[in-house]
């Protein structure tokens, strides 16, 4: 334990069962696979409001992004071992708190749809 790298090398590869030489990827590749990713998936809620007026495009905005969540939580399961039906419930439970908490501060600061 008295030489850090050393140390940290044995914890990975006896805990947690990784070999630290054998990872690979790079960060700027994890970085623009996020951004793709993330940039994707935000495209979900708002395609809607692209297509129709800012009212009736609300119920479409929510069923498109719900079954995404499901979609990505489903996705999930595979690699945490959980079972499909509950991951992609989580998410979909997740992703609906998210958007109430950001209804209500939009609220509050007194934003809302024209139209």
């Amino acid at each position: 334990m008295t030489s850090k790298s050393g140390a940290l090398d044995s914890l990975v590869r006896e805990e947690l069962g990784i070999d630290p030489e054998k990872l690979g990827g790079s960060a700027w590749a994890a970085a623009g696979w996020s951004f793709v990713l993330f940039g994707a998936g935000a495209l979900f809620p708002v395609a809607p409001f692209f297509l129709s007026a800012a009212r009736s495009a609300i119920v479409p905005s929510v069923v498109l992004s719900g079954l995404a969540l499901l979609a990505i939580g489903a996705g999930t399961s595979l690699f945490t071992g959980r079972g499909v039906a509950f991951s992609a419930l989580r998410q979909l439970g997740v992703g609906l708190a998210a958007a109430a908490v950001t209804y209500g501060v939009g609220t509050l600061v007194g934003v809302t749809l024209a139209g």
